[in-house]
């Protein structure tokens, strides 16, 4: 690329980057783990960790601006073929949780947007929501193969309706005393900066890694790092620029969600109904009722089919495009006469019906499902970013082997310690999100489960990867056999 097309500029990047990041589920998810104390995290976690991380990115992908692979490619690049397999089925895997909790999602944002409430998931059996979930699922897993474009289409405008909302909530919610006189706070003593300050003991740090999953995916920023004017300058500014707004939409968000909740009684529906029921009192105060609600909950709800469509196709092209015949076995890369790759859609069919099945053996209700999804994939989902940090550490030891425009830390030692210090947060921060964030006391069985289920899904989800190599070595063997005959 020339230097006269580089024309992006650092508020530009800024702005893009947050819309991929940054939701509203970000601000209430946290908020229902934690409480109002969630505004001290958020300081910490983007101080500590997010700033770092995106300007890790930034290196990485000015390091290696003509690679189409993003993670896998990066660690490619950086160490042997073997990890870049195990990088791109991370990346790929990671998301079977994802998927399997977006027809869950899809079935209460309907409820909202039909209803004016939360009653109608809240009424269903586990049993019926396992299996109409399932159904929603495959429907849109048979759709994918025969191709979504207008969907994806649609639903990048619904993402970009859904990010105008989650401002349009930190705007609203702050305005809304001015509005409405009689507002009274949910949250007691919101002027005392020590209702903001956690209790840093092991329950909190079993919470970090939602918020290590609010912030993550940073890696989808590289392919700009090089499109900037003048990267070493400009990339930056952009990446500080995100982390601003990313710090001032999680706060003034975490606030009014004790404005709207009382942090110190938090509604057990709150990561199911909250986003919902906080547009539904909003509404309320400036006089239109459900309006906002329904708008959030019809522009959610195409939101997340659209998710669900996109990530059951682009994760798995990811992997299989221009897969390694050494790491992936032949009938995995198969492709139709269309060019769908049909072992891939069983694969991931057979996979996410699994976990979407699972919680009928040891979950109760509604609230105790979206909780145990939504902390199964903070725990899953950061395990992708171990890969850049990984692909980072091993730059910062090849130093004088890369040329970069841009440069995080111009020291390779700092830069090393900078890429640990975010490998081994990340690494913690999915261990400690294992446990439960239940009562062992009040469900014991329902405790046990999830601790399980925590621990195991991942594990066996990578197995799983590093059984494939083993397998394609086979039927490398099996159509050399024939030639070793004939001589």
């Amino acid at each position: 690329m020339s230097q006269n097309q580089k024309q992006m500029r650092w508020f530009t990047v800024g702005l893009i980057a947050f819309n991929m990041v940054w939701g509203l589920g970000n601000v209430v998810n946290n908020y229902a783990q934690q409480g109002i104390s969630v505004v001290t995290s958020w300081i910490l976690i983007l101080a500590l960790y997010f700033i770092p991380y995106a300007l890790i990115v930034g290196q990485l992908g000015s390091t290696f601006k003509s690679s189409k692979g993003g993670v896998s490619s990066w660690v490619e690049n950086t160490s042997t073929k073997r990890l870049a397999y195990y990088a791109a089925w991370t990346y790929w895997v990671v998301h079977i949780p994802y998927l399997a909790q977006k027809p869950q999602a899809i079935l209460i944002a309907l409820g909202w947007a039909v209803q004016g409430n939360g009653d109608m998931v809240s009424n269903m059996s586990m049993t019926t929501i396992a299996l109409l979930s399932l159904v929603i699922f495959l429907l849109f897993l048979f759709l994918s193969t025969k191709g979504l474009t207008t969907l994806k289409v649609i639903g990048g405008l619904a993402g970009t309706a859904m990010f105008v909302m989650s401002i349009l909530f930190i705007l609203l919610a702050v305005g809304a005393p001015a509005v409405s006189k009689g507002m009274e706070f949910a949250t007691p003593d919101m002027g005392n900066i020590k209702t903001y300050i956690p209790k840093f003991d092991f329950s909190y740090f079993t919470t970090i890694s939602m918020l290590v999953f609010a912030v993550g995916g940073a890696e989808k920023i590289s392919p700009y790092v090089n499109q900037t004017k003048n990267p070493a300058k400009e990339f930056p500014r952009g990446m500080f620029l995100l982390a601003g707004m990313v710090g001032v939409s999680a706060v003034l968000g975490s606030v009014a969600m004790g404005m709207l909740f009382a942090s110190n009684n938090i509604p057990a529906d709150l990561m199911r109904n909250g986003a919902y029921s906080a547009f539904q009192q909003l509404g309320n105060y400036y006089g239109v009722g459900n309006l906002l609600m329904i708008i959030y909950a019809l522009t959610n709800t195409i939101g997340q089919i659209s998710a669900l469509a996109f990530s059951i196709d682009a994760p798995l092209q990811i992997l299989l495009a221009d897969a390694d015949p050494m790491f992936v076995p032949n009938w995995l890369r198969k492709r139709s006469a269309k060019g769908t790759l049909v072992n891939g859609y069983l694969l991931t069919g057979i996979l996410v019906s699994v976990i979407i099945l699972l919680p009928i053996l040891g979950i109760g209700n509604t609230d105790e499902l979206v909780k145990w999804m939504t902390n199964l994939n903070s725990v899953v989902m950061p395990m992708r970013y171990l890969w850049v940090f990984f692909a980072y550490m091993m730059l910062n030891k090849a130093w004088k082997n890369y040329q970069s425009e841009y440069k995080f830390l111009k020291n390779p030692k700092l830069g090393f310690i900078a890429g640990t210090w975010c490998f081994a947060f990340t690494a913690f921060a999915c261990v400690l999100g294992m446990v439960p964030k239940l009562d062992y006391a009040t469900n014991p069985k329902a405790w046990w489960f999830q601790l399980m289920t925590n621990i195991l899904t991942p594990i066996v989800l990578i197995l799983l990867g590093m059984i494939l190599p083993a397998i394609a070595r086979r039927d490398k063997d099996k159509t050399a056999m024939p030639e070793l005959k004939e001589i």
